[in-house]
């Protein structure tokens, strides 16, 4: 069975988001056991047998590896003292049909979309976990008789942050330099069209309001840390990919989205970042301090939406978006082969104009801008809290609308209420994010994992994101690599048995 290979502009691409949850009468010293039970609450049918041994989280793109990494000192203190048991049993890996997975990380639920080219299909698996933590919420909450609340949002208000992660698949051949001169300038505009807004501010000066949930929690330029001391650019080099071939950039800069084109917006510019630098052809823009960069522009909330480059030079986000989109229309893009939707210059050619378009509302005050992104969509449902209770902007009580807004049940959360009341953007139907659960793009790598998990599962040794291994003869196991950049055939879904469904995977 033969394979195409190289979906030449495409970029390989996921998400992991980290859930804040409440369980009425628990505390935060409670959350990393609540967190394994929560993910062993999961309704979906799935596989349990993760393989930890191609992750390498201290290895660093500029070519070394840290001896540990840091930790939250206030997280530390929450867990001082406690055992939790062996780390596998603490972390409750599964594996879902669509080759997504679900684990506890740091106490928070965390769901890990399978691989996709195409940011809209990525945004539909992202939304579809969001169906995976309200079905083990709900299940947790009627074992425990307790009130359990999910939300996909990156802060408690007390200090603690997790993240919403982002994953692209990079060539090795382009050096740690170009990569990061290509995609901090976007990293740090793209607020404007993606942030997901936030009430007050938890480091630096007090502020009512901001751009970006995230900001306030950035230490550093670039390291490979997640936890603490956080970069814009994030350095963790563990490509789950032949590390001779591919580096893997791993996101921790952006916002937890509810609203879904904000999410496929999201990835659309780092995938736009990276396509320019793969054709040596990315603008360049020095910002001398991408943290003090991101969090002025987080605290200005209205344009011109000033970046500085140096102390004495500056731009605007608008500029610094203008000149990828600019410089993505001169380039002579090579489709070459893949899968048969992949048109990338119309894929971006529609992201481009969706961005050019929200950036001329924003600047002319149209209302209509706040049905497409969230931190305008938030602010209008605070200045609506404002006017009801008589509060300020300092008012604490902005912060529970805040995470209300974030919550995903449906039925209690503050975005679906606006979604309802036509004031934000429609979520996509749960008929289309229940296929996203039960499908994924064909071809791809992620669909492959799905697919052993569906047909094959007893067979299975281990599943991780570059690996399947199976049983084997005896205590000899078969490890299979799934590869980035192959598109594999349709027919494999027609396999019935797992030795033919190995010689496929294998055969070139």
């Amino acid at each position: 069975m033969s394979s195409l290979r190289s979906v030449r502009q495409a970029i390989l691409c996921g998400t992991e988001t980290e859930y804040g949850f409440t369980v009425e009468g628990s505390g935060p010293e409670d959350l990393v056991d609540l967190a394994t039970q929560f993910v062993k609450q999961i309704k979906e049918d799935c596989y349990i047998g993760w393989d930890y041994r191609h992750e390498h989280p201290r290895s660093d793109l500029r070519g070394f590896s840290v001896k540990q990494l840091a930790f939250d000192p206030t997280d530390a203190q929450f867990d001082r003292g406690r055992s939790h048991g062996n780390s596998e049993d603490i972390r409750a890996d599964r594996v879902l049909l669509n080759g997504a997975r679900f684990y506890n990380d740091h106490g928070h639920p965390e769901f890990a979309t399978p691989e996709c080219f195409h940011a809209t299909n990525l945004m539909l698996q992202d939304k579809a976990g969001e169906i995976v933590l309200l079905n083990a919420a709900n299940s947790l909450a009627a074992e425990l008789g307790k009130e359990v609340r999910v939300y996909k949002n990156n802060t408690d208000f007390h200090g603690a942050s997790y993240g919403s992660h982002e994953s692209y698949l990079v060539p090795r051949e382009i050096s740690f330099e170009d990569l990061y001169k290509a995609v901090v300038p976007i990293l740090v505009a793209r607020i404007v069209l993606c942030g997901a807004g936030k009430a007050g501010s938890e480091s630096g000066s007090k502020c009512p309001y901001q751009i970006s949930s995230r900001a306030d929690f950035f230490m550093e330029s670039a390291n490979v840390e997640t936890l603490f001391r956080r970069p814009v650019f994030n350095t963790r080099d563990e490509p789950h990919a032949d590390p001779s071939q591919w580096q893997r950039l791993h996101v921790i800069a952006g916002d937890a989205n509810m609203i879904p084109s904000a999410v496929t917006r999201k990835i659309g510019l780092v995938q736009l970042a990276v396509t320019l630098a793969k054709a040596g052809f990315a603008p360049q823009w020095t910002i001398e301090d991408p943290v003090a960069a991101i969090k002025q522009l987080s605290r200005t909330i209205n344009p011109p939406f000033v970046i500085s480059l140096s102390r004495k030079n500056w731009t605007t986000a608008t500029e610094i978006l203008e000149s990828y989109f600019a410089a993505f229309e001169q380039l002579d893009l090579d489709t070459g082969d893949g899968l048969e939707e992949s048109k990338p210059r119309a894929d971006y050619s529609v992201l481009i104009q969706e961005c050019r378009t929200l950036l001329q509302q924003i600047e002319s005050n149209d209302a209509e801008a706040a049905h497409h992104i969230d931190w305008l969509c938030k602010r209008k449902l605070l200045e609506i809290a404002q006017a009801e209770n008589n509060w300020d902007w300092g008012h604490h009580g902005l912060q529970s609308y805040d995470l209300e807004y974030h919550n995903i049940d449906p039925s209690e959360g503050l975005y679906f209420a606006l979604a309802d009341m036509g004031e934000a953007e429609a979520y996509p139907k749960l008929e289309e994010r229940l296929d996203a659960l039960a499908n994924i793009q064909v071809g791809t790598r992620g669909w492959v994992r799905g697919l052993a998990v569906q047909k094959f599962r007893d067979e299975l040794a281990g599943a991780s994101w570059g690996h399947l291994t199976f049983k084997g003869q005896g205590q000899q196991k078969i490890e299979v690599p799934l590869e980035p950049d192959r598109i594999y055939e349709p027919q494999l879904a027609l396999i019935s048995n797992v030795g033919n469904f190995i010689s496929c995977l294998t055969s070139t």
